[in-house]
């Protein structure tokens, strides 16, 4: 009999004043300014590392990968997301599916979306679904200042 269990995870990140910052999600470069952060701010990954971890009760992001240790300074989040993915193995969960909300007003992930789904899946070793959404202009989403990220993931243990 298989077990089944479900995470939650959520980053929201402002956006970065220095020109020089890369706009990444899911591993993909975007156009526009980039994300504020630690590592390299990408909130998708950052979102399903959360939900994968929440799900099998290990400790979260945060704990993994801190903010505190300079080792993970511009650090690679679809890096991170390999390790998640590797502790998780080492625990005996697999994953079985995620689905993603990325909120932001621009760029839209329209354009994007079918590579930074192929890159996750396969990362994952599982389907991945992402959605872009917007907040129809409403709070610092909407005025252009930052961008959220919810993620739901299910995994199963044999």
């Amino acid at each position: 009999m298989s077990t089944f269990r479900i995470g939650q995870g959520f980053d929201v990140h402002p956006f970065s004043e220095d020109p020089e910052r890369t706009l990444i999600i899911g591993g993909e470069t975007l156009p526009g300014p980039g994300l504020d952060g630690h590592s390299d701010a990408d909130l998708l990954a950052h979102a399903t590392a959360d939900a994968l971890l929440g799900a099998a009760g290990l400790d979260d992001i945060g704990q993994q990968f801190p903010d505190t240790d300079s080792s993970f300074s511009n650090a690679n989040s679809m890096e991170l997301l390999k390790n998640v993915v590797q502790l998780l193995k080492d625990e005996g969960w697999e994953v079985c599916n995620v689905d993603c909300n990325v909120i932001l007003e621009e760029p839209k992930l329209s354009l994007y979306k079918n590579n930074i789904q192929d890159r996750m899946s396969k990362l994952l070793d599982a389907p991945v679904a992402v959605k872009g959404r917007s907040s129809e202009g409403m709070g610092f989403i909407g005025k252009k200042e930052g961008a959220a990220c919810l993620v739901v993931a299910l995994i199963s243990k044999s």
